[in-house]
């Protein structure tokens, strides 16, 4: 049985694709490893795969990817293995000097351009930093996973090679609603799911909601900009209009979304890292059978228009969003969002995974 250590910087406790390639990997025979940090607030973890988490002495920034890294070199290196499988770039160096020294076959799942995400726009030195590490190695990588067409012809033009598409699908499962407690009755609601960040359309979200009457606002997640979009709503006295979910659980998540009328995606450019985006919260959206407002990047729109599965905001103003919702009263999404969930699956998606697993 060959033993794959997996490797992520975050507590494991939600990652939920990571969690869906750790479940493929033990129902295929694989002996499944993950390593990740612990956090003061982490849940304990009961998975059918062995699990290990580092607790950190710094929770954030360089020294935190530095120490992490550290840790993670020496831990590797003394563990057995057949396969490592490092998630992102701010685990690639420790595994990539593990599998030079120890000869261990290497695979990056690349879940987003790492030195181009907004967070990194105005930190000219760690965006350096970042990218001279994905410039040093990429090119020397021969199993690379990216998440989007986008991604995967970046990696091609900037470093000349190949990688396989796993996009951030969810498994097909029976939609099981539970009812939404505190919202206003009657209301229909525009539902938003992720990192409450920079860049994700929520401050249009929050300006547009006081032109549509019949709809509320819901934003389910936590983030950087969360305290500052509480206090504009409650300026703006739009507390009966926009609410306030916080950071779910996964499978809470699951069940409060099918509540929606609308999903939104409303990534903005701000960067390459959200110009090739193609996020999971999309896909959520269709296995809820909720239809989306996406924006109008390539990757999402692209989606949006071969399925057929909502609309693509063009205009980023708060009177052509609001006559977009409108517009998708008058359609019926229903037999889109049903035959976009059949392609669009983790059932069909893991395939592509387990090819490359075999190649290595």
């Amino acid at each position: 049985m060959k033993r794959v250590v997996l490797s992520v910087s975050n507590d494991i406790t939600n990652d939920q694709r990571l969690n869906r390639v750790c479940q493929m990997l033990h129902q295929n025979n694989y002996d499944v490893f993950v390593i990740g940090r612990k956090k003061q607030d982490s849940k304990s973890l009961k998975y059918r795969y062995k699990t290990y988490r580092f607790s950190m002495l710094f929770s954030k920034g360089f020294l935190f990817y530095a120490s992490f890294n550290i840790k993670l070199f020496f831990f590797l290196l003394f563990t057995k293995k057949d396969i490592l499988y490092a998630n992102d770039t701010d685990t690639l160096l420790a595994n990539f000097f593990v599998s030079r020294i120890q000869n261990k076959p290497l695979i990056f799942d690349s879940h987003e351009l790492f030195s181009e995400v907004p967070e990194l726009v105005n930190r000219p030195f760690q965006k350096k930093v970042w990218r001279k590490i994905e410039d040093f190695i990429i090119p020397k990588l021969k199993n690379i996973i990216t998440v989007s067409p986008g991604i995967q012809r970046h990696y091609k033009t900037l470093y000349n090679v190949e990688s396989t598409i796993l996009k951030n699908v969810p498994i097909t499962k029976e939609v099981i609603k539970k009812e939404l407690k505190e919202i206003p009755k009657n209301k229909k609601i525009i539902w938003y799911q992720g990192a409450v960040n920079l860049g994700r359309g929520l401050e249009l979200l929050i300006k547009t909601i006081p032109l549509l009457k019949n709809y509320v606002l819901i934003i389910a997640g936590n983030g950087d900009i969360l305290d500052q979009l509480e206090q504009k709503v409650l300026s703006d006295k739009l507390e009966n209009k926009v609410f306030f979910l916080g950071k779910l659980d996964p499978k809470e998540l699951k069940q409060l979304t099918p509540n929606a009328t609308i999903g939104v995606s409303l990534e903005e450019d701000l960067g390459l890292n959200y110009r090739y985006a193609l996020p999971n919260k999309v896909f959520d959206y269709i296995h809820a059978n909720v239809p989306v407002i996406t924006s109008s990047l390539p990757n999402m729109s692209s989606l949006v228009k071969q399925y057929k599965i909502g609309e693509i905001l063009v205009e980023r103003s708060s009177e052509s969003l609001s006559k977009l919702i409108l517009k998708m009263e008058q359609k019926d999404y229903s037999s889109f969002l049903e035959n976009a969930k059949k392609e669009l699956n983790w059932n069909r998606e893991q395939i592509n995974l387990l090819k490359l697993l075999k190649a290595v």
